[in-house]
């Protein structure tokens, strides 16, 4: 007879028996006994509690710290950082970290589309780590981050170790904690809020399904958000779900089985739904606001030179680069020259008096006085003998004198002398005498320069300076408002009469009031809100960059609506703006044509 036949062998069986029947027992007990319970809900439209029980008190989140790490690729995204088509290098890290995973190696190369879908929806926690070390350049700095981020968005409770949720010291959170990040998701990245309702999608190395399918499936409304489970958190959900215009938002801690949980989240919201008014605004929360925007980027170069980086606990000094405007600069206004001195204007007065009798003596029509601007005024045609004139004065004749061929030259330029008040009003014309007609005049005559006077009016004068009452006098040309005759010309056209000259003739044709320097360019296009004006102005630059060949002569535009900041090109055509929008939803970033 063998040992293991006799009495003592059997005996040692049934002991054995007994003691793994027991160690199964307890391991099949130990996480519904282990993991505490804890229970949140929300109005998601106000952020009002309507259901709490145990919901701050610090526990494991497990994969529900998930949202938070895609939380932060979304920030990243939106201020122009990474896109989704970005090639993400996995880590050592990353690829070291335990089941559930998607299969990344060290050193792959993957599109940060497909790590954010496989984070989202198969919780793969080598996905969830690679985004982390990507952005944060390795865990610690990126753990930091998100602490940083969660206590700005209001989550007080709430400390971070890694990106995938896996069980570490200090890595804890509360039931109303992740309720709020929950619901910060979905207001301020609504363009990405979808994918944690697909039930399976491709994320790039294989197809993978939703840890959340089943109450996706069974509960009506229901449209996120994300699954946790590990031994020490037990079976963990938070979840979103709208009804008739209401939503809620909730998360349970500590549920025994995915069964079980997912019964206690359906009673909670209905319960929920049962008591929340239906007639309540929305009120979005704030998108989390960090000094000085945040800045990351100096965060990180600080980390690569080897510069002390201060942190939550940590004495360092943290430089932080300050951006906001301590004053703001306002353009010198114009000079106004239409304010002279008193015996400026008085001696002004008197030049137009005897400007507009010279004027009228030439031309046979009272200049209106209305014409002769106070600081501006009409020299005469001609100056009486003894006085040099002014500037090179065109000569002032009538239709009747350019069709009987007595047409003047026009003198040469002169020197501007000082002139005094008596002198400027003792200006009289010189009388009109015959010249050579214009068949027999000389070659240098002929080029001669005229102006018809109801066409380009005479050269202008200017005060200079007003002293012991005499009379600094510039002369400023005319800009040409019609074209300009020589004498050949004028008697060629003799016949004709100039369309300036017949007043009494009905006009024809448009008359236009304004241009259009627009060229019918009166659209644009909306590529996404955003949390401040800065990410929006860098994500237009870069956008504008990309697509410049489309976007042309297209102006960015950043407007403030709605809590948010409208990030818009404008000044397009309709079919720049269609192209526009078709281009770039094609790269995968929103966009919405905006009409005139």
């Amino acid at each position: 007879m063998t040992i293991a036949d006799s009495p003592i062998g059997r005996l040692l069986r049934r002991l054995a028996f007994f003691v793994s029947v027991s160690l199964g027992a307890a391991l099949m007990a130990g996480p519904a006994s282990a993991a505490p319970e804890a229970y949140y809900m929300m109005d998601a439209r106000t952020g009002e509690t309507l259901f709490e029980d145990n919901a701050e008190t610090r526990l494991h989140p497990a994969s529900l710290t998930k949202m938070l790490t895609l939380y932060i690729a979304f920030q990243e995204i939106e201020q122009g950082n990474l896109s989704l088509d970005s090639m993400i290098t996995v880590s050592k890290n990353a690829a070291a970290q335990p089941p559930s995973r998607l299969g990344l190696k060290a050193g792959q190369k993957i599109q940060l589309r497909y790590l954010i879908r496989a984070a989202a929806i198969k919780s793969a926690n080598d996905a969830a780590q690679a985004i982390g070390d990507a952005i944060g350049g390795n865990q610690a700095n990126f753990a930091e981050r998100m602490t940083r981020t969660a206590r700005a968005m209001g989550m007080r409770n709430s400390t971070f170790k890694n990106a995938s949720g896996l069980t570490a010291k200090g890595h804890l959170s509360t039931a109303k904690d992740m309720s709020i990040l929950g619901r910060h998701l979905f207001y301020d990245f609504p363009q990405y809020y979808n994918i944690f309702s697909r039930r399976q999608t491709d994320a790039g190395m294989t197809d993978v399904a939703n840890t959340n399918r089943k109450f996706l499936d069974a509960y009506k409304g229901a449209d996120g958000i994300k699954t946790g489970y590990t031994q020490p958190a037990g079976f963990n959900l938070t979840a979103s779900a709208e009804r008739g215009g209401v939503r809620l938002i909730a998360t349970v801690f500590g549920g025994a089985s995915t069964a079980d949980r997912n019964a206690k989240m359906a009673k909670m919201l209905d319960r929920g739904f049962a008591k929340a008014d239906p007639n309540v605004g929305e009120q979005p929360p704030t998108p989390p606001q960090f000094e000085n925007s945040d800045n990351d980027l100096l965060a990180n170069a600080m980390i690569e030179d080897g510069l002390p980086q201060g942190g939550l606990g940590s004495a360092a000094k943290t430089l932080r680069q300050v951006v906001t405007l301590t004053s703001s600069p306002r353009p010198m206004p114009r000079p106004d020259f239409s304010k002279l001195a008193n015996g400026a204007q008085e001696q002004v007065a008197e030049m137009a008096d005897g400007i507009a009798g010279a004027l009228a003596e030439a031309t046979g029509v009272a200049a209106p006085m209305a014409d002769l601007p106070f600081a501006v005024a009409q020299t005469p045609a001609a100056i009486a003998p003894g006085v040099i004139a002014p500037a090179a004065v065109a000569p002032v004749v009538t239709v009747q004198q350019a069709q009987a061929g007595t047409l003047r030259p026009a003198p040469r330029p002169q020197t501007a002398p000082n002139l005094t008040p008596t002198a400027i009003a003792s200006l009289e014309p010189i009388p009109d005498t015959p010249a050579e007609p214009a068949a027999q005049s000389s070659g240098t005559q002929a080029a001669e320069t005229v102006q018809l006077v109801a066409a380009t009016p005479a050269p202008a004068v200017q005060i200079a300076a007003v002293q012991n009452d005499a009379v600094q006098i510039d002369a400023v040309q005319p800009q040409r408002q019609a074209p300009i005759y020589d004498d050949q010309t004028i008697l060629a056209k003799a016949d004709a009469t100039p369309p300036s000259l017949a007043p009494d003739l009905p006009a024809t044709g448009e008359v236009i009031t304004r241009l259009s320097t627009s060229g019918g360019a009166h659209w644009g296009v909306n590529i996404g809100r955003f949390s401040s004006s800065d990410a929006a102005e860098r994500i237009l630059l870069k956008t504008q960059l990309v697509e410049s060949a489309t976007l042309g002569l297209g102006l960015r535009k950043v407007t403030e609506k709605g809590g948010g900041f409208d990030a818009n090109f404008l000044g397009l055509t309709e079919e720049a703006a269609s192209l526009v929008c078709r281009r770039l939803t094609a790269r995968a970033i929103p966009c919405i044509t905006l009409g005139p």
